[in-house]
C-alpha cells in the first residue's frame, strides 16, 4: 500500500472515530447556530408555561385576573391554603398509594409474563402478543360503562364493595397498564442475549432462577420504564377516578377537577391556589423522573445489552 493511501486511510479513521469532533460535524443535520436557535425555542415553549404557572401561584388572584405576568408582590400563601380548600392531602395520598401500587405490581407481573412470551413457544403465543397490541387501541371512554357495570354487579352478586374503594381503582388501572407494560418488556427482553440464560441453565439454574438471577438484573431499565408508564396512567387519570371513587378515596386529579369546577361562576376564581395545586401535583412525577432518568434512557432504547 502506498504512503498516500495509508495517509488517507489514517485520516479517515481519525475523522470518523466515535466521539471525534469531525464525526459530530458530519452527522449533525443542522448548522451550529441554527441548532442553538431551535433548542432555545423548544426550551422556551416548554419552560415558559411552567414559569407562568409558578409566577401565578405566588401572585394574588386579582393580579392574575388583571393579566400580570410578573407579580407585583410575592407570597407563598396559596401553597398553605390548598391543603384545606382543595383537599389535596387526601388526593395526593390516594394517588401515591393507587398509582404506586399499580406501577409495582404491573412491572413485576409484566416482566414474568414477557419472559414466558419471549423465551417459550406454545400454542396461542402469537394470539396473546397480538391481543396486547389490540388492547392498546381500545379508547378508555368505551370501557367506563362496562367496567362500572361489572364492578357494580360484583357488589350485588358477590357482596363485595368495589365502587368507591382504592383497591377497585387499583384493579381498573392494572387492567389497562398490564398490556402496555408487558409489550414494553417483550420488546426489551428480545434484545437480551440468550447465551447468558443458557449458561445459567448449564450451571443448574431453574426457570425461576434464570428469571430472578439473570433476567431481572439485566432488565431494570425496561422494568423502570414499564413501571413509570403504569404510574403515570394512574396519576393522570380523571375519567375512571371520577366514576370509581368517593370523596374519601378520590385522587389528586379528581380533587383538582372538582376544585376547578367549583370556581366557575365566581367573582374572581382562585387562580393562585389552582396554579399552586397544579405544581404540587406535578412535583412527584418530576422527582420520579429525576431519580430514574438513567434507567429511562436505557429502557426506551430497547435491548440495552449488546
Amino acid at each position: 500500500m502506498s504512503a498516500t493511501a495509508t495517509s488517507v486511510r489514517r485520516s479517515a479513521e481519525t475523522a470518523f472515530r466515535p466521539g471525534s469532533k469531525r464525526q459530530s460535524e458530519v452527522t449533525r443535520l443542522l448548522p451550529g447556530p441554527l441548532l442553538v436557535i431551535i433548542l432555545v425555542f423548544l426550551c422556551a415553549v416548554v419552560l415558559l408555561p411552567v414559569l407562568y404557572i409558578f409566577l401565578a401561584s405566588v401572585n394574588s388572584d386579582v393580579g392574575v385576573a388583571s393579566g400580570e405576568f410578573w407579580p407585583s408582590s410575592f407570597s407563598l400563601e396559596n401553597y398553605s391554603k390548598i391543603w384545606s380548600s382543595v383537599g389535596l392531602a387526601t388526593g395526593l395520598s390516594n394517588s401515591v398509594l393507587v398509582a404506586g401500587t399499580t406501577a409495582v405490581v404491573s412491572a413485576a407481573m409484566s416482566v414474568s409474563t414477557a419472559f414466558v412470551l419471549v423465551r417459550y413457544q406454545f400454542r396461542g403465543r402469537l394470539t396473546v402478543l397480538r391481543g396486547l397490541l389490540a388492547l392498546q387501541s381500545v379508547p378508555g371512554t368505551l370501557m367506563v360503562l362496562p367496567v362500572f357495570v361489572l364492578f357494580s354487579s360484583a357488589a350485588s352478586y358477590l357482596g363485595i364493595q368495589v365502587i368507591g374503594t382504592q383497591w377497585g381503582l387499583f384493579i381498573t388501572y392494572l387492567t389497562f397498564a398490564m398490556p402496555f407494560s408487558t409489550w414494553v418488556m417483550v420488546t426489551y427482553l428480545r434484545g437480551l442475549p440468550r447465551e447468558l440464560e443458557e449458561a445459567a441453565r448449564i450451571d443448574g439454574a431453574s426457570n425461576l432462577g434464570v428469571l430472578v438471577r439473570i433476567v431481572l438484573p439485566l432488565s431494570w431499565p425496561g422494568i423502570v420504564v414499564s413501571g413509570i408508564f403504569a404510574f403515570l396512567l394512574g396519576w393522570n387519570d380523571v375519567l375512571f377516578a371520577s366514576v370509581m371513587t368517593r370523596p374519601e378515596s378520590q385522587t389528586a386529579a379528581v380533587a383538582l377537577q372538582i376544585f376547578g369546577a367549583s370556581q366557575e361562576g365566581g367573582a374572581i376564581p382562585m387562580y393562585g391556589q389552582m396554579m399552586a395545586a397544579s405544581l404540587v401535583c406535578a412535583a412527584p412525577v418530576v422527582i420520579l423522573y429525576l431519580i430514574f432518568q438513567r434507567y429511562l434512557v436505557g429502557g426506551l432504547t430497547a435491548g440495552g445489552v449488546k
